[in-house]
């Protein structure tokens, strides 16, 4: 399944509030997308940091039916978990390094 990176409706959610619609049908588009992906190459960060802000932004509209926006919200939030758990780790510094940049007691 290809994703046209170049349609701004599938990157930035922030132009279409107005239009949930087109939102939600973003967002199924990329969600497909994601899971398509998922076994073949591993997960995109970026794909799913795309997801986690378009739900994010559902959620965060005001005519939306609640039931709609408080699952919204749900999902954004379980989505910023894949998105932290994709992201590398800092590498943690290594035991002689600590040794050597500790500052001596003199």
């Amino acid at each position: 399944m290809a994703i046209d990176e170049t349609n701004p409706a599938f990157l930035e959610p922030s132009g279409t509030t107005s239009q949930p619609e087109l939102l939600v049908s973003a967002l199924l588009h990329l969600m497909s997308h994601y899971t398509a992906n998922v076994g073949e190459t591993g997960a995109c960060i970026k794909l799913a940091s795309v997801i986690e802000r378009h739900l994010k932004a559902l959620g965060d509209l005001p005519g939306l039916a609640p039931v709609l926006r408080a699952t919204c919200q749900q999902l954004s939030e379980q989505w910023t978990t894949v998105v932290e758990r994709a992201m590398p780790r800092p590498e943690s510094p290594k035991f002689f390094t600590r040794l050597v940049t500790r500052t001596s007691p003199h």
